[in-house]
């Protein structure tokens, strides 16, 4: 309701039918009829209604429940801002990281010193996180160090023309060389605090990106990345899903168990018992905890009563390598044995819900949504939408919480759509790690 009233315009409410998504909307619609007839407490009189009042456009609200897809939440991802926040301790754009501990000598001899933590502040005046936020992994990871050696290659030349500047001779040449120098060396002087907060910015993600990359390597994030994208896009797979459950180098209990739930999830065939059993006494040997399942299972049969799970229609990531190969051999970053995997952009699930409801085009998926227009003097309950029009901008809003991963692929989507603007919010922004608590919690109950 916030961003609605601060927008200044009523928007048109759109949701499914029968969860918890449609309750927001019903209260939603009923507050904002309350405030547009009550002059005296209305959300869109005085400085609120802004350029609001004389737009022809009025604004989508979308409300989506987490339950339509499950799967996303889960899955490992690739791009930067989402790999940060999946596997670091990220929140409200500070992440904190600590530092390996050296060794210390003493009397007793050599012990490890106190573990060093640093807190980072990655925010919209961070020109580098802004930029490459939403890239694959390999992509920030050359780009970082790109920006090492351009700034390596500025702070030589300011070397370089000191060293010059105590040049000895009176002939004209050398005085000649000496003024184009001192300008030059004025010019580099000037931009030094530039150049500082670049350094600033390089070491910065110089840290991030490693402690990144060394969650990566060690749980072999990539593996997971492109074998759930298989899964997602029902795309072939080279490999068995149990043998990378019973492969004790690849991933933490934690990886094993949110791979299997998204095989789970997107199985369009039930497993039998039998598969089932050999499925949890892998997950068993592997330390897993199996609450999670409880409650999907429980989702899914409700899911196939109610409709069909959700499609993702993604493709399938490509590798073009290993990243050593992409790589400059004086890199910061070792890489070797890590793929280099490219994205291909598709739609996830609340992408698509949101095209076809912004565009006003006819979906199965999205054909019985609930229409609510607070503006007319009677509600009526009806999926029949009376706005024809395209909507050029509109407000997503998961209830049950929202993932990063949903988040860029909004971004992406929206890059394509010319003057047209989303916002997305959720409940909550939670990482994997917090959705797997909050399911244990429900297969608890």
């Amino acid at each position: 309701m916030f961003a609605s009233s601060t927008a200044g315009a009523v928007p048109i409410i759109r949701c499914a039918r029968g969860n918890a998504a449609e309750m927001v909307a019903v209260k939603l619609d009923k507050k904002l009829r309350e405030n547009l007839r009550d002059a005296r407490n209305s959300l869109f009189t005085g400085d609120n209604l802004g350029t609001g009042q004389f737009s022809f456009q009025r604004p989508l609200l979308v409300l989506v429940d987490r339950n339509i897809d499950l799967a996303t939440p889960l899955h490992h991802t690739w791009t930067y801002q989402a790999l940060v926040h999946d596997v670091l301790d990220f929140h409200l754009n500070r992440v904190n990281l600590e530092e390996c501990p050296e060794m210390e000598n003493s009397s007793s001899g050599a012990r490890p010193k106190k573990k060093n933590k640093k807190s980072y502040d990655l925010t919209v005046a961070d020109k580098f996180w802004q930029k490459h936020k939403g890239s694959p992994f390999p992509e920030v990871a050359e780009s970082v160090q790109q920006e090492l050696e351009s700034y390596r290659a500025q702070e030589d030349e300011v070397k370089r023309l000191k060293t010059i500047m105590g040049l000895e001779g009176e002939d004209e040449g050398a005085i000649s060389m000496l003024s184009d120098n001192t300008a030059k060396l004025t010019s580099a002087v000037s931009s030094l605090p530039e150049l500082l907060e670049k350094k600033r910015l390089i070491d910065l993600h110089t840290n991030v990106a490693t402690a990144v990359l060394e969650h990566i390597k060690t749980r072999k994030l990539d593996v997971y990345f492109e074998y759930e994208e298989k899964l997602m896009s029902k795309s072939t797979l080279d490999k068995s899903l149990l043998d990378i459950i019973s492969d004790p180098d690849a991933g933490t209990p934690e990886d094993k168990m949110r791979l299997f739930l998204i095989y789970y999830i997107t199985s369009a065939q039930p497993l039998s018992e039998f598969d089932l059993e050999q499925y949890r006494k892998a997950l068993e040997d592997a330390s897993c905890n199996l609450t999670p399942l409880n409650y999907i299972k429980q989702w899914k049969a409700f899911a196939k009563m109610a409709s069909a799970p959700a499609s993702y229609g993604i493709g399938a990531a490509k590798s073009k390598g290993l990243l050593s190969r992409v790589m400059n051999t004086g890199s910061q970053f070792v890489m070797e044995g890590v793929k280099n995997l490219v994205l291909k952009q598709q739609n996830l699930p609340v992408t698509r819900i949101l095209d076809s409801l912004m565009e006003v085009k006819s979906n199965p998926e999205t054909d019985d949504y609930r229409y609510f227009d607070p503006k007319m003097l009677r509600a009526n309950d009806s999926s029949v939408p009376r706005n024809k029009n395209p909507f050029q901008e509109a407000i997503v809003f998961v209830v049950g919480g929202g993932n990063y991963i949903e988040y860029q692929n909004l971004v992406d989507y929206i890059k394509t759509k010319q003057a047209k603007h989303i916002l997305y919010g959720c409940t909550e922004l939670f990482n994997a790690a917090q959705f797997v608590k909050q399911l244990s919690q429900l297969g608890q109950k």
